[in-house]
């Protein structure tokens, strides 16, 4: 009889723990399957490796963004995947953007997002640029040596001088392929102040705006409100936020967001990270309307898929760390793709962070 029982606590335990690394909704799967942390302490040609804030995949290559905006620089790195575990992660290459080039040369690059194009072979970026100080966001274009090529038309609404009033670090953070790779998406932090409020404790009505540029025009074309939840956590100090630091467009209108939460006092515990399936198909056209607060609209209907909480203790030091950026990586083993998380550590300014990297998988439902 004890045997039994222990056989069946044993196999209920392995239920268990496979359903915690699973998270599902009727379009989509999303599997954990590992995690990997850089070291502190890497320095790749004078450089540290550190503030990780966007991640992207192509042709075996990973790029990866740093946030130093008084050193503005993106990273090659080669993730190499055994089975369904990272073996190693190498950071082959820096490359540092010429910034006394006319088109960088007074900005404040607070860099966010990155793309390789294979179309063109060159690089997008995301910049939130520095509201507080008059300089604006951007999306612009890089060859792959870091030389500026052109930017995209930002929207007046997005402008540091805009009466709609963006909020400073809360602008351009997320980054995305359409899905036809004929532009790109462009996902606000935080709401614009004439649109709503940051999130709170209690429920907010807080929708920021996502924003498709097209590759050639290289203008808005079209966008979609997409609300915040509420912060999670009670923060016991200052300072609390709530925002999208990612996406991914994995269907036409169809998205995977990332909502990333920070309360502060809680140490090493102080994020809630989150990833929503996110549909925009009838979501309202509000690339012309100014104020959200007064304009009806739909906003993108949103399902949660993957709280990363239910995986925490699977992670190095059970730490959900500061997830900003999430890509496509390489096939699996059994076919299915992967996906790529990668953590901005802020070069550990505000206390210990990882430089964190999770694997997942992503298996659509026919």
């Amino acid at each position: 009889m004890k045997k039994i029982l222990l056989t069946t606590f044993l196999a209920l335990s392995l239920i268990g723990c496979k359903s915690s690394r699973i998270g599902e909704t009727r379009n989509l799967q999303l599997r954990y399957l590992d995690n990997y942390t850089i070291e502190k302490d890497l320095e790749i040609n004078e450089t540290l490796v550190g503030g990780l804030s966007g991640i992207d995949y192509h042709d075996g290559t990973f790029y990866m963004v740093s946030d130093q905006a008084s050193n503005p620089r993106f990273y090659k790195a080669d993730i190499k995947l055994k089975d369904e575990q990272i073996d190693t992660v190498l950071i082959k290459e820096v490359v540092k953007l010429e910034t006394s080039s006319k088109g960088l040369k007074h900005q404040h690059l607070d860099l966010e997002g990155i793309l390789f194009d294979p179309e063109s072979e060159n690089m997008i970026l995301s910049s939130e640029g520095s509201v507080n100080n008059d300089i604006n966001p951007m999306v612009f274009t890089l060859s792959e040596a870091g030389t500026f090529i052109d930017s995209f038309a930002v929207p007046d609404n997005f402008l540091a001088k805009s009466k709609k009033k963006p909020r400073d670090n809360g602008t351009f953070e997320g980054l995305a392929h359409s899905f036809d790779k004929k532009g790109v998406w462009v996902a606000m932090e935080l709401p614009l102040k004439t649109d709503g409020p940051k999130p709170k404790l209690f429920n907010t009505k807080s929708p920021v705006r996502i924003t498709y540029f097209n590759k050639e025009t290289k203008k808005a074309e079209k966008q979609f409100p997409y609300l915040l939840d509420r912060i999670s956590k009670i923060p016991w100090l200052y300072f609390a936020v709530n925002g999208v630091t990612d996406l991914l467009e994995y269907a036409p209108d169809r998205f995977l967001v990332v909502e990333r939460g920070f309360a502060s006092g809680h140490g090493s515990n102080g994020n809630t990270v989150r990833i929503y399936d996110v549909d925009a198909r009838l979501g309202t056209n509000t690339l012309d309307r100014n104020n959200l607060k007064v304009t009806f609209y739909n906003p993108a209907k949103k399902e949660l898929v993957f709280d990363l909480k239910k995986i925490r203790k699977h992670l190095d030091q059970e730490i959900i760390d500061n997830i900003e950026g999430i890509t496509f990586g390489p096939q699996l083993p059994n076919g299915n793709q992967s996906i790529i998380l990668v953590s901005d550590n802020n070069f550990n300014t505000l206390g210990p962070q990882l430089n964190q990297i999770i694997l997942l998988e992503f298996k659509p439902k026919k």
